[in-house]
């Protein structure tokens, strides 16, 4: 039998189940290789299924409140307007790299999110993601490896700025242009450096997404059959099928196991729920003068003796409870908070859509899903419509349903369901489906490493 020696970590961020297992695996024949001798399923993300804190709860194996991230931007503590990105200095709980680097183990890192700024490097080499501010930054370790990329590609992109555009065909530019740079970084890194775990993250995926997905579906409210870009995600999921193909190719198939894995799904998107506009209208919000035009909810701007909720825009909506003695100028007493957050619970779980049929909401509170709540955790987490509707932050829209996305040109949410493969040749085959928290252990039981007791997931190996 053979013996595991490395493990190789794909990942693609957003990758759809539906369209690598059924829609399109006859066009992508290595995804399909490595289905056909290997483990595959659908890959559960935490909850709220986004890309901050996914990727860190997959390679923590640790759920957001244990880590205390809930999305990209995070309540610093309990004042109206202390908001900050959660970069890498928010994650500290030990990563897979950190195990296998305390071991001896050499690792390549490349692209997974929250890793920027570099401040306990790995036992190898990084190349940080996209919530790096520029490649003027010090986004590489150890730092000349910043040379040596611009030397192989020219200018390095972490991310396509400005994704949410109307000019398509640039987007679509911009992608292909990111991820093949991506790619030849990482195939010139697993041929030139040492190492025993290698692990990268592709944006492009979730890019293109986001911005084509009414041109694939056909339930897409903005749906047009035969428009130019109706074989955009498909031809660019055969591309991406093909550099992993030749990434395979530089490795050795016989030692290393490798995983193809997405933080979570992709969906439609039917429309946008205005969340501060409808706690306003329920009384629950209120500001200082009447809105009478759609602006950004600004938090000076709210008359905080008056409030007892607010909200924050995004793919799922978090809902702030403004209580007595936690909140600066709290009006909900302690004694009351329970009762008044479970009415809460109810009132937007019983939300009807623009047709008054059922919305579908489920908002949870923080402690039903999470092993730990750490830090400033949102009140209420609220899924929109089984993730087809976005939380919308702005207020004075014209109506609490908005079907044009306040952060620009959006056409997909996440899907909660993402996607697994994982192969070689002394591993089982099969489906079975699994959760992002059972990546780290798994791979940490194939390496031969004691799986530590406080993980959330389980090895599948």
């Amino acid at each position: 039998m053979s013996q595991i020696e490395k493990v190789a970590i794909i990942g693609l961020d957003c990758a759809e189940p539906s369209l690598v297992f059924e829609k399109w695996a006859d066009d992508l024949p290595n995804l399909s290789r490595l289905v056909d001798g290997g483990l595959w399923g659908k890959l559960e993300s935490c909850l709220p299924p986004i890309t901050v804190p996914a990727w860190s709860c997959m390679a923590t194996s640790k759920d957001p409140g244990t880590l205390g991230i809930y999305g990209f931007r995070n309540r610093k503590d309990h004042s109206y307007d202390g908001l900050g990105i959660a970069t890498n200095l928010a994650v500290r709980e030990p990563r897979l790299w950190d195990y296998l680097g305390a071991k001896g183990k050499k690792v390549i890192a490349v692209g997974v999110p929250q890793t920027f700024p570099i401040v306990r490097p790995p036992n190898g080499c990084q190349v940080t993601s996209f919530l790096t501010p520029d490649i003027n930054s010090n986004y590489t370790h150890p730092p000349g490896l910043k040379q040596e990329i611009a030397e192989l590609v020219g200018e390095y992109m972490l991310d396509v700025k400005g994704f949410r555009t109307d000019n398509k065909q640039w987007l679509l530019d911009q992608i292909y242009e990111m991820t093949d740079k991506r790619f030849k970084v990482c195939n010139h890194l697993l041929q030139t450096k040492p190492w025993d775990l290698f692990w990268m993250v592709e944006m492009g995926t979730d890019r293109i997404h986001h911005g084509f997905w009414q041109y694939i579906d056909k339930d897409h409210h903005r749906y047009k059959a035969g428009n130019q870009f109706e074989n955009s995600i498909h031809d660019y999921y055969v591309h991406i099928d093909k550099l992993i193909g030749e990434l395979l190719g530089v490795m050795d198939l016989e030692k290393t196991a490798v995983w193809v894995v997405s933080d979570h799904g992709a969906k439609r998107m039917d429309g946008g729920f205005c969340f501060n506009d409808w706690l306003i209208r329920e009384g629950l919000l209120v500001m200082k003068e009447p809105v009478s035009e759609r602006r950004k909810f600004n938090v000076a701007d709210v008359d905080w003796s008056k409030t007892k909720v607010w909200g924050e825009g995004g793919y799922y909506g978090r809902c702030f409870i403004n209580v007595a003695g936690r909140e600066p100028e709290g009006i909900v007493p302690e004694s009351e908070y329970g009762a008044f957050r479970d009415e809460l619970k109810a009132r937007i779980e019983g939300i009807v859509d623009h047709k008054h049929r059922p919305m579908g909401n489920v908002a949870h509170r923080p402690e039903d899903i999470y092993r730990q709540v750490n830090r400033v955790a949102p009140d209420l987490l609220v899924i929109f419509g089984d993730l087809h509707w976005r939380s919308v932050g702005t207020i004075g829209n014209p109506d609490v349903y908005t079907f044009e996305n306040d952060t620009g040109p959006d056409d997909a949410n996440h899907a909660q369901q993402g996607m697994y493969i994982l192969s070689h040749p002394s591993l089982p085959s099969g489906r079975r489906d699994a959760t992002l928290y059972d990546v780290t252990p798994t791979t940490l039981k194939m390496m031969g490493q004691n799986i530590p007791p406080d993980l959330v997931g389980h090895s599948l190996a």
